[in-house]
């Protein structure tokens, strides 16, 4: 959807943010506070501005967005990497928060930032939720390794305390997941397509409602890259590279692969027969389980985009 207006850059940092707006080459930096977002939101206002486009900071942008999104200014969160890679191509190799700013303009000008999907106060809500779950899950890993070694009583006590304390934040995360899922009718509605594809447990459905909501509205080619499962030629003249998946969502992506290796080796009849076919044909075990997540990603992309549950087709008549 085309935005109104022009677009500004703005790098946000714990204490300030930065902005430009790059069609009028105009300024302004702004501390993060309620009279600093106030005055930003004044300037935009005077200067036309109908769509602001920062970099994802960690969470320091979310304060800055929602007072924006107040202001009836839209609002779109952008991939860093992205933008850097952008001005690193553009030979802007210098680097602070003035010219991150107008390297996030140009970004947003150049890739139309606005076609990035609209902001769902819900789906930001179970996006925080499932991302605190992922990261109690991580800390946890550590802690665990701890009791693979002898270790002396009071790390093994301080061991049990915090692994009992993680495990029950975990249960409390779960249960504000579940009910943050339940509220939204779209939530209840995508989610019981993505749960009823053979694989696909909880987590993954959570993850994917708050990681992947262009799913069913892309094309099966883009929700492939959105993923990262999207393998990419590595040709030039007479050479003919390997090919290689790269970029896209890591953490959707995760847990995709772990969905996959269940469906490939146990759950999902359908892939269990295009892995074993794969790997017939001598392709290597991570090469076939990456060809089954894409598989599963277009096969949820067209689920979705029909509004149909998992209907697969006799396992004699299935195809790749």
């Amino acid at each position: 959807m085309a935005q109104q207006g022009r677009i500004v850059g703005i790098d946000v940092a714990k204490l300030k943010a930065d902005a430009c707006i790059r069609s009028l080459q105009l300024r302004l930096s702004q501390p993060s506070t309620a009279q600093g977002q106030q005055d930003m939101i004044t300037w935009l206002r005077r200067n036309e501005v109908g769509l602001a486009v920062m970099e994802a900071s960690g969470g320091y942008e979310r304060v800055w967005a929602e007072a924006l999104r107040a202001a009836a200014i839209a609002v779109r969160i952008v991939d860093p990497k992205r933008v850097r890679y952008f001005a690193k191509s553009a030979g802007r190799l210098a680097k602070n928060d003035p010219i991150d700013a107008e390297m996030i303009a140009w970004f947003a000008e150049t890739f139309a930032a606005a076609a990035e999907p609209a902001h769902d106060a819900d789906r930001d809500a179970l996006n925080r939720l499932v991302t605190a779950r992922r990261l109690l899950v991580r800390l946890a890993t550590p802690i665990r390794q701890l009791g693979e070694h002898g270790q002396p009583r009071v790390v093994e006590n301080a061991q049990r305390a915090i692994l009992k304390t993680i495990k029950a934040q975990l249960a409390k995360l779960e249960a504000a997941i579940e009910a943050k899922i339940a509220a939204n009718a779209q939530f209840v509605a995508r989610r019981a397509i993505i749960a009823s594809v053979p694989g696909f447990g909880d987590h993954f459905v959570a993850g994917a409602l708050a990681w992947l909501p262009e799913l069913g509205r892309i094309s099966n080619k883009a929700a492939a890259g959105l993923v990262g499962v999207a393998p990419y030629d590595d040709d030039s003249g007479q050479h003919r590279g390997q090919r290689h998946i790269r970029g896209g969502r890591r953490d959707i992506r995760t847990l995709l692969y772990m969905a996959a290796l269940g469906a490939a080796t146990r759950h999902n009849p359908v892939v269990m027969a295009y892995y074993k076919r794969l790997r017939a044909q001598g392709k290597k075990t991570k090469v076939a389980l990456v060809a089954c997540m894409r598989k599963l990603v277009v096969i949820l992309n067209t689920m979705l985009a029909r509004g149909e549950m998992w209907n697969p087709p006799p396992r004699t008549t299935a195809v790749a």
